[in-house]
C-alpha cells in the first residue's frame, strides 16, 4: 500500500476499494483522529443486539456494517464491537432471518433483557 492511499478521505476512494476491518487495522498507520483511536458509542441511541440461536453465518451483517462494527471470526459472528457502532441499524436491515439474529434495541436495554424480550417469528398474513 503507498503512502498516498493512507492520505485518502473516506470519499476519495474508488467504488469497490477494500477497507481493512479494526483488528487488521492495528497494524496500519492511522490519523490520530481516526475512529480506531475514540469511540463513537456516544453518538448511539439505539445498539444491535445479537442472539445466535437465528444466525445463519450469511455474513451480511459483516459485509455491510459501514463501520466494521461486526467482528467476524472463521466466518461466523464473533461480537458487536461496541465501541465504534453508531447504532445505524444496517446489520439488522439486512439480516434475512425470521426472527433476525441482530436486532436493535435502546441504548439504555441491557442485553440479557433484550435476549428475554426477543421478537417471535412473523408469519404471513393472507391477502
Amino acid at each position: 500500500m503507498t503512502e498516498e492511499h493512507l492520505l485518502k478521505g473516506w470519499d476519495e476512494f474508488e467504488p469497490g476499494a477494500l477497507l481493512y476491518s479494526f483488528e487488521e487495522a492495528k497494524t496500519r498507520k492511522h490519523h490520530e483522529n481516526n475512529s480506531v483511536f475514540h469511540s463513537v458509542a456516544d453518538w448511539r441511541a439505539e445498539k444491535p443486539v445479537f442472539n445466535g440461536e437465528h444466525c445463519i453465518n450469511c455474513q451480511f451483517c459483516w459485509i455491510f456494517c459501514p463501520d466494521t462494527s461486526i467482528i467476524s471470526k472463521d466466518e461466523k459472528f464473533s461480537h458487536v464491537d461496541y465501541m465504534h457502532c453508531k447504532g445505524c441499524g444496517i446489520c439488522s436491515d439486512v439480516c434475512p432471518t425470521n426472527p433476525k439474529s441482530l436486532v436493535m434495541f435502546s441504548e439504555q436495554v441491557p442485553n440479557e433483557e433484550a435476549l428475554r424480550n426477543w421478537p417471535k417469528k412473523d408469519t404471513k398474513k393472507d391477502a
